[in-house]
């Protein structure tokens, strides 16, 4: 009797077992097994982070993601970033469409895809690093390499509210040997230039960096002739995010590019800062971003798309569907 009894319970764990690996993940991407298990109560993560002398770092992904493959892949499966990341920060995962329930730190339960939409996540990966109050110390959206990354998670680590900015923490690490990238001729004004509004069109500035890789790759996407002829119906200016020529914005007022950089808020090099005809901003792309992506953000704007659909991903999935329908490949990376 207690042999059949053995074998019934080994049975019924063996089923158990099978019944719970057949379940769907609710995560949109294979995460890392040291991602905590979370009830996704960010206040309590954040007090018991703190308590360990940690903090909080939210990851939110979704299926097909390019960007957050490359992400677990390129980035985590680097030692010196996993024990890094898993000294300083207790890594939650969350699905851009899921429906588990969150609170976030005003205490509001809100589905996974509800706190998306209410933390304005446009791409993924997105990460928020939490501090202690609850203020985001830093936000990456979109991916970024390995050696930026680094940076990010020593900067998050220890970021204070009014103290040094990313941008200028990124400018004070060694970056290795500048350079300067070409753009293709003809297609982005430089410097002196005036930004201001009205305009006759929309304008698109293009922050980089002469340390910055991402920035050729950019170019290089720019001189296909979809992109060329999107970025020809906008007022494009390229802008140097630590430069010293001059700008003049608003009302007048007279800028330095780095000046400008920090009035906007632009931390990562390339980023794309679009403003309708009237000065308001209506999108902006920060960091690493393919060629289809890029386009798609060109004709977010450009189309005015903007206006009706809030959500990026849901016009990028359109996109994409609309690109199969019509028997056209869709690569998106």
């Amino acid at each position: 009797m207690v042999l059949l009894i053995r074998h019934a319970a080994a049975l019924i764990l063996a089923l158990t077992t099978a019944l719970q690996a057949a379940e769907p993940s609710p995560h949109a991407i294979d995460i890392p097994p040291w991602f905590a298990n979370s009830f996704l109560d960010v206040r309590e993560e954040m007090r018991d982070a703190a308590a360990d002398g940690r903090r909080v770092m939210l990851y939110f992904g979704q299926d097909g993601c390019p960007y957050c493959k490359r992400l677990m892949e390129a980035n985590f499966s680097q030692r010196d970033i996993v024990e890094a990341t898993r000294k300083r920060f207790v890594a939650i995962a969350l699905n851009l469409w899921g429906d588990r329930e969150t609170h976030w730190v005003d205490g509001v339960a809100r589905t996974e895809k509800e706190l998306g939409v209410f933390l304005r996540v446009q791409f993924t990966p997105t990460l928020l690093f939490l501090d202690e109050s609850g203020g985001v110390a830093l936000r990456l959206n979109g991916y970024q390499p390995p050696e930026r990354f680094r940076l990010a998670i020593d900067y998050a680590g220890r970021a204070r509210p009014g103290a040094e900015s990313f941008a200028d923490f990124l400018r004070a690490s060694p970056q290795g040997a500048p350079r300067v990238a070409a753009p293709p001729a003809g297609l982005l004004r430089e410097p002196p230039v005036a930004v201001t509004f009205p305009r006759k069109a929309a304008q698109l500035l293009v922050f980089e960096s002469r340390d910055c890789t991402a920035c050729e790759e950019l170019h290089a996407a720019l001189a296909h002739p979809e992109l060329r002829a999107a970025v020809a119906t906008l007022e494009p200016v390229r802008i140097d995010a630590f430069g010293t020529r001059s700008v003049r914005h608003a009302a007048g007022e007279a800028l330095t590019e780095a000046e400008l950089a920090r009035r906007l808020g632009v931390h990562f090099t390339p980023t794309l800062v679009y403003f309708d005809a009237e000065g308001r901003e209506v999108f902006r792309a920060e960091g690493y971003l393919r060629r289809f992506h890029l386009a798609a953000t060109l004709d977010y704007v450009v189309q005015g798309a903007y206006r009706t659909e809030p959500s990026f991903q849901r016009f990028l999935q359109a996109r994409a569907d609309r690109e199969r329908a019509a028997g056209r490949p869709v690569d998106l990376w």
